[in-house]
């Protein structure tokens, strides 16, 4: 079945979206030595797709992922997935919002003791319910509004607005001047050139969360035996009677914590010392 021209200027927008965002992001990992994996071939994996894979065992094709350590030929370590989508209609926008939300969320869980960045950007309608849904989830969201991609076309001739009443005609028209547009990536700077607070603020906290380091470590090794008791009462006689001299009880845990000079902080708990340890050296 032939792709109708609706569709297809829809997905000359996304691919804009793409095109806009793309270069400040090379830019942006070549400034702070990183590596940026993208859509396409790459030597160190098979395939087209930039995929990861979860701790239950499931596979997340995503647009964007900062390494440290990474070059063509390695994988390196994840800092930062970015997502991107567009989205003409806010019906839509808050099932794209969890599709992002499911691809995303099982790897920054994965990758928890990295406290990796993860950021979404956006373009079209979407809801305030949708953007809200992101942040409280931790994502970073880059939003340019429907309005203003309707503007970066406009400077150039061409109008991009639509609705599900425009016919198919009028796509065709929009769809022949954009194939005749010489300079098609003078629109993107024009969108990025009319939302740059937003672009700024976005990487203002990209470049906060790859710039971190540690600040301080602080480990507990807990000693001691569990006591389970069932009343408030109980447990205060028990806090008056303990004494907290007593040094010969059996270790219970470690309890380690990492600041962040951000501001952030990752705490553990360990039953044994190789546990420990081994957390540990995922920072080295």
């Amino acid at each position: 079945m032939a792709t109708s021209h609706s569709h297809k200027f829809g997905q000359i927008i996304g691919d804009l979206l793409e095109t806009a965002i793309l270069p400040l992001l090379e830019k942006f990992v070549k400034q702070n030595k990183l590596f940026l994996d993208k859509k396409g071939e790459r030597k160190a994996r098979n395939g087209k797709k930039v995929s990861w894979i979860d701790n239950r065992g499931n596979k997340h094709d995503l647009d964007f992922v900062i390494e440290r350590g990474g070059t063509e030929e390695i994988i390196g370590t994840p800092i930062a997935f970015i997502e991107s989508a567009w989205r003409r209609y806010t019906k839509h926008s808050r099932n794209k919002a969890q599709e992002i939300q499911s691809a995303i969320i099982p790897l920054v869980e994965k990758y928890t003791n990295l406290s990796p960045f993860f950021g979404v950007v956006l373009a079209g309608e979407f809801t305030e319910g949708a953007l809200n849904q992101l942040k409280s989830l931790g994502f970073v969201v880059l939003y340019f509004p429907y309005s203003t991609v309707v503007k970066a076309f406009l400077k150039y001739g061409i109008d991009a607005s639509f609705d599900e009443s425009t016919e198919e005609k009028s796509f065709e028209s929009k769809i022949l001047q954009w194939q005749k547009l010489e300079n098609k990536e003078a629109i993107a700077i024009e969108l990025l050139k009319i939302n740059k607070k937003q672009v700024d603020e976005f990487f203002g906290q990209l470049l906060q969360s790859v710039s971190r380091f540690i600040e301080n470590i602080q480990i507990v090794p807990l000693h001691g035996e569990q006591q389970d008791i069932i009343s408030i009462s109980e447990a205060i006689d028990f806090l008056n009677e303990y004494s907290e001299s007593k040094t010969n009880a059996p270790l219970m845990r470690y309890e380690i914590t990492i600041k962040y000079n951000t501001g952030d902080k990752i705490e553990a708990s360990f039953k044994t010392k190789t546990d420990a340890l081994r957390f540990l050296k995922n920072y080295t």
